[in-house]
């Protein structure tokens, strides 16, 4: 079965208000930039963001960000975002902070099918409030309820015409967990192959959980923190 689509505005064309749409990606390594600027252009709003960031003030989510189209983000770490900070202490942003582990979990019940998981993490925090709390084996655990997204977009390094997908270095982070757990998968990547061309065994997200997949362009790869060593000699 050939999913490829044309372009990245085809691909989100039938993202709608309201959605709850999981992005792919560590920092700003692996993000899908292409189906980003095609959510921007598309101008679609009242999103709830999954991402285990929230990306800088002029890249990645912070470009949805800027035009007011994310209702509430769900994200583990958002320390790099001006604006998420203005938009959250003003009210204008509803956000749950999960932490990292339990992002990825609930990410991976929902493509395992499972409803809920028990995690330690959080236990005795104000993570934990308004949660059920069980103890096995004299240890409590938080009952966390899986994601039901709408649409899972991930950016992976190859992948065929039946949405066969490798990833790369730190960009196999969420995006395989991801991958798994949207009603609708959507993969954008840097080459884009007959099937057949990957490496059966080296196959990260099998071409079942991916509905759409098309060659992306013009990737700009930015690093978040650019950190060199100073020249001693």
């Amino acid at each position: 079965m050939n999913k490829v689509i044309t372009s990245a505005n085809d691909a989100v064309n039938d993202v709608f208000d309201g959605a709850t749409i999981m992005l792919g990606g560590f920092g700003l390594c692996g993000i899908p930039e292409n189906c980003i600027k095609a959510f921007v252009e598309k101008g679609v709003k009242n999103l709830t963001c999954i991402s285990n960031n929230a990306g800088v003030d002029d890249f990645g989510i912070g470009l949805m960000l800027q035009k007011k189209m994310v209702k509430k983000m769900i994200a583990s770490y958002v320390g790099e975002n001006a604006e998420f900070e203005r938009q959250l202490l003003s009210g204008e942003l509803e956000v749950e902070l999960i932490p990292q582990g339990t992002l990825a979990t609930r990410c991976m019940a929902s493509g395992y099918g499972l409803p809920a998981i028990f995690t330690p993490a959080g236990v005795g925090t104000e993570v934990a409030e308004g949660k059920e709390v069980r103890s096995f084996n004299g240890k409590d655990y938080l009952l966390e309820m899986a994601f039901d997204a709408d649409f899972a977009i991930v950016k992976a390094w190859k992948g065929d015409t039946m949405g066969n997908l490798i990833y790369k270095d730190t960009a196999r982070n969420f995006n395989p967990l991801m991958a798994m757990a949207g009603k609708i998968t959507i993969a954008e990547v840097e080459e884009l192959v007959p099937a057949g061309k990957l490496d059966p065994n080296q196959i990260h997200t099998p071409g079942i959980y991916v509905h759409r997949i098309f060659q992306g362009t013009n990737y700009e790869k930015r690093i978040e923190q650019r950190t060199t060593r100073k020249n001693t000699n």
